[in-house]
């Protein structure tokens, strides 16, 4: 792996720290401005709308297997949309084969905590609703929408629907309550977020609400119940600890749960495949475990019964 790599992608996102004097409408410009680049020329996007919630599917060359990848993108739920998180959808798409549709769920500080929980709960219910099985999608998510992820698979198991094979959740905002030790020893390290970067974000989604609560902070949420979890994180953001609590939360629950931390790679690195080696690897890793869930999901599921045969009653030679 590529220290020059690393030190370009760090050096890069030092050129743009995080401003906690913008507005909402001023950081979404920016990100729309620089964090949000055109589809890939072979990809194709299209507006659609699931249990009433907009929803941008992708057409990917060679997506053809079976399953659905519901991509949930990041932006502190304030920022960000599907055309933002789709470069990633796309990415584990051409590596897993499987159809993409990112979630565009709904933003702070118009919309608050739980908006996009309700949000993600009505695409999953409106996705089983329409004939999708449960044991056939797995979902992904960077950031806050990493966390969203978690979150729906709470919120689908407390109201008793099927769930998911799995997830895959990039550098996962997971814990709103602001206080992993990571907040301080990562401060500085981090390129791009501090402490009062995240406030500034939860600020506007939780308007008040207890950030402890299991939907807000799925990190701290009995995680009974779970299908498999892939979390990965790069050891130089501060909100590394959210994944390793995310995490510890799952595996205490029984969650079948891997953490994967890259040492030396920023917040989301997974962004900077195609220029970043350790990008790639992730990416790799992440779409291999995808994968094996909706394999394993499919072994578990029964097999259709067979018609019982008819009784012989004559034979002839």
């Amino acid at each position: 792996m590529s220290k020059q790599q690393r030190d370009a992608l760090d050096a890069a996102m030092r050129t743009s720290p995080f401003d906690t004097s913008m507005t909402p409408g001023t950081h979404r410009a920016d990100f729309e401005e620089r964090l949000t680049p055109p589809l890939p020329d072979d990809v194709t996007g299209h507006d659609v709308r699931v249990g009433g919630v907009p929803a941008l599917r992708l057409d990917v060359p060679g997506a053809t297997r079976p399953g659905t990848l519901v991509y949930f993108f990041g932006g502190g739920y304030v920022v960000g949309s599907p055309r933002s998180g789709a470069r990633l959808a796309v990415a584990l798409a051409r590596r897993t084969g499987l159809a993409p549709v990112a979630v565009e769920y709904r933003r702070a500080p118009e919309h608050r905590f739980p908006a996009p929980v309700d949000d993600a709960l009505a695409f999953y219910r409106g996705l089983l609703d329409d004939g999708t099985p449960a044991e056939s999608v797995v979902l992904a998510g960077d950031s806050a929408g990493g966390g969203l992820a978690v979150a729906l698979m709470l919120a689908a198991r407390d109201a008793g629907l099927p769930l998911p094979a799995g997830a895959v959740v990039f550098s996962a905002w997971a814990d709103l309550t602001l206080t992993s030790p990571t907040f301080e020893t990562k401060h500085g390290i981090d390129p791009l977020f501090s402490r009062a970067a995240m406030a500034w974000y939860a600020g506007h989604y939780l308007d008040g609400a207890d950030p402890a609560q299991p939907l807000a902070s799925p990190a701290l949420a009995d995680l009974t119940g779970l299908p498999p979890l892939l979390v990965q994180a790069g050891s130089h953001e501060v909100l590394l600890g959210d994944s390793v609590r995310l995490a510890a939360a799952a595996a205490a629950a029984d969650v079948d749960v891997r953490l994967e931390v890259t040492p030396d790679v920023p917040h989301v690195f997974q962004n900077a495949f195609g220029a970043l080696d350790e990008a790639d690897a992730a990416l790799d890793r992440a779409a291999d475990f995808l994968v094996s869930v909706l394999e394993r999901r499919a072994l578990e599921r029964p097999a259709p019964e067979r018609p019982a045969p008819e009784p012989v009653t004559s034979l002839s030679a």
